[in-house]
């Protein structure tokens, strides 16, 4: 866990998590949203300290040093951090969410495009899978339209956070806004000049076979990379 524990007396968890070392992709849930159990819908089943990690959450204080030498305190906090970060991906495709997003995005808080021809064009998280423990999040490139691991990795932010529909949600809500640039370029390959887009040597080369489309971790993916964090929980646990 990254950040300072002293953040500001009174601030608030919220405030407290969201100003934390590498959280710069979360926005502030309201804590009206967090209250109204219709928001909530589902998301009990999923932890075992639901109603401590609520309260954890909406609390006006912030954790001191204490507090975050204390194994129970910690088993609630993990609870309280992924509790709220899945309260945050229904918050940010509502109205209020969305406008929060869009400043954010607008002052390029979530980074640029690392591809060269999209020209730093500013990126929008996204998570692989809708399921906590699958992979981190990740940035979509509204002009390439291509998934990449940030530059800023944020290990403590899960890809569910954000999930798989909020970067299509966004640009149909802000497309005049935003003002996309046309993905116009396109590199072509060459040697000694002469290129060699679509033939052999080229990954263009099969003009017949399409690529396989991927918006989010199939369950065969899925059950992938459940064994790899399987093993390396094991691994970690060894080597402690």
């Amino acid at each position: 866990m990254s950040g300072d524990s002293s953040y500001s007396e009174g601030a608030g968890w919220i405030q407290w998590f969201c100003n934390m070392e590498d959280h710069q992709f979360l926005c502030e849930v309201d804590s009206d949203f967090i209250r109204d159990n219709f928001n909530l819908y589902g998301l009990k089943s999923k932890f075992n300290f639901y109603n401590e990690a609520l309260d954890l959450i909406l609390s006006s204080e912030t954790p001191d040093d204490e507090d975050l030498e204390d194994e129970r305190f910690l088993e609630v906090y993990q609870e309280a951090t992924d509790l709220y970060g899945l309260i945050h991906a229904r918050f940010i495709i509502t109205a209020k969410g969305l406008a929060l997003m869009k400043d954010k995005f607008l002052s390029g808080k979530f980074g640029a495009c690392p591809r060269v021809l999209c020209d730093r064009s500013n990126v929008l998280p996204v998570g692989m899978s809708e399921e906590l423990r699958t992979s981190r999040v990740k940035v979509f490139c509204p002009r390439c339209e291509e998934v990449y691991i940030p530059k800023k990795k944020c290990p403590d932010v899960d890809g569910a956070y954000f999930g798989c529909s909020f970067p299509s949600i966004f640009i149909m809500n802000f497309v005049q806004e935003i003002q996309i640039a046309p993905n116009s370029q396109q590199y072509v390959p060459r040697i000694f000049g002469f290129r060699v887009y679509k033939k052999k040597g080229s990954r263009y080369q099969d003009t017949l076979q399409k690529p396989a489309e991927i918006t989010h971790y199939s369950e065969e993916q899925l059950k992938k990379l459940r064994g790899k964090n399987e093993q390396q929980s094991k691994e970690d646990y060894v080597q402690k």
